[in-house]
């Protein structure tokens, strides 16, 4: 089975094309709500834009509008991204507080305060902001208190077409800032350090067109590793990329799966009875995602011992939990831990997604109850994941949509 482009790649990505004033044209892009408002955001602001399959064509030459609407801030939180390129494409630009999912405090104070030493002045209105530059963006240091990849990729895209050079420190290394920084650069940017926590970015005149392939999903792979697990199912992953799943595969291995890499593919083949995961810490990458951390533990509830998760990330990224109990997992909460006892098996119930990756993992946890598992909600599965029942009908799971 392939896995899909990355979504937390592809977005910040059609947000720069704005900046490149021609034409850029993105492979690998996946079939998500998330992109198809990111696509809509576009257009409203000016863009002629086209979709074929997986490829979307992005001409930025006409850019009529500086704002973006508040249904679609409230729809997508990352669409705070498009805040850098706007600014840096019109000098101006207005929205409101992003929506998405409620995984509690996500402040943009960093995307915010960076942006004002940068020379953007903030104004805000009955939780609309009101954004102009009036002598141009300048390059600054910028130093954030905590790794924020949203923050990191607004200043990347505010300080590509500044006048001198900015310098993050603690910047984010995910393999998505990586990306970013490929694709600036391809676009005539120049920027240093990307995937380390200094990045250092020399502001240029002007950027054009070019071509570019959105890395493969690490997240989308995690969960189809977490399926195959829970499942005691042998996979073949292909079109991953290995490094970008380093943080995650050590987890599998604990729960006692053989894993073969060879080149872009990853074969898993599971134990009988998965083993517990002693602790599982979500940290800023290279550390262990927080996106896997749903799909991972739905794995561990039927896992053969007690397992513990720390998600040091969100403070509100546990709702997943009750939904699990449902299907007769056993797990207790208090703060920031959830301690796991595995359980011989789940049953089939009617439960409900509440965030994007907390509906994969009641989906991951479906695939091993006995019974019926209906998963409503599934919209929030679809901002991250390309038609996820048909990837795992593929595989011999023995799943539908149902249309409401």
């Amino acid at each position: 089975m392939r896995v899909h482009g990355a979504k937390n790649s592809t977005l910040p990505l059609l947000a720069a094309c704005l900046l490149c004033g021609g034409e850029c044209v993105l492979h690998n892009c996946p079939q998500l709500s998330d992109v198809g408002i990111t696509i809509q955001i576009l257009r409203h602001l000016g863009c002629q834009v086209q979709r074929e399959g997986s490829t979307v064509t992005v001409d930025s030459s006409q850019i009529h509008n500086f704002d973006i609407p508040d249904e679609w801030m409230r729809e997508m939180r990352s669409s705070i991204v498009f805040l850098g390129a706007i600014l840096a494409r019109t000098g101006k630009a207005e929205l409101s507080f992003p929506g998405g999912c409620e995984l509690g405090p996500r402040p943009i104070d960093l995307h915010l305060s960076a942006l004002k030493k940068l020379g953007v002045q903030i104004h805000e209105d009955h939780g609309r902001l009101h954004c102009s530059v009036r002598h141009g963006l300048r390059g600054k240091n910028i130093g954030f208190s905590f790794p924020s990849v949203g923050a990191t990729e607004n200043v990347m895209l505010a300080t590509v077409l500044a006048k001198g050079t900015t310098v993050i420190t603690n910047a984010a290394c995910e393999p998505e800032i990586c990306d970013l920084a490929a694709f600036l650069n391809a676009c005539g940017a120049r920027v240093q350090g990307a995937g380390s926590s200094t990045i250092v970015i020399q502001g240029v005149e002007h950027l054009h067109g070019c071509e570019h392939h959105v890395i493969p999903d690490r997240i989308a792979a995690a969960t189809l590793l977490s399926a195959a697990a829970v499942t005691g199912s042998g996979i073949l992953l292909r079109g991953i990329e290995p490094a970008h799943l380093e943080p995650v595969l050590p987890v599998f291995e604990e729960a006692g799966c053989e894993l073969i890499v060879r080149g872009k593919e990853l074969t898993i083949m599971p134990p009988e009875r998965l083993s517990p995961l002693q602790s599982v810490r979500t940290m800023p990458y290279p550390g262990f995602p927080t996106d896997a951390q749903a799909p991972i533990m739905a794995m561990a509830c039927v896992a053969q011992g007690t397992s513990v998760f720390v998600e040091n990330i969100f403070e509100s990224r546990y709702k997943h939990v009750g939904e699990l109990t449902r299907l007769g997992a056993r797990i207790k909460v208090e703060g920031r831990v959830a301690v796991i006892e595995g359980v011989g098996h789940l049953s089939g119930a009617s439960v409900q997604a509440a965030d994007l990756r907390g509906g994969a993992a009641l989906v991951v946890a479906g695939l091993a109850a006995e019974g019926v598992t209906q998963v409503n909600h599934v919209r929030y599965i679809d901002r991250g994941y390309e038609h996820l029942e048909q990837t795992l009908a593929q595989l011999g799971a023995n799943i539908v949509r149902l249309d409401d």
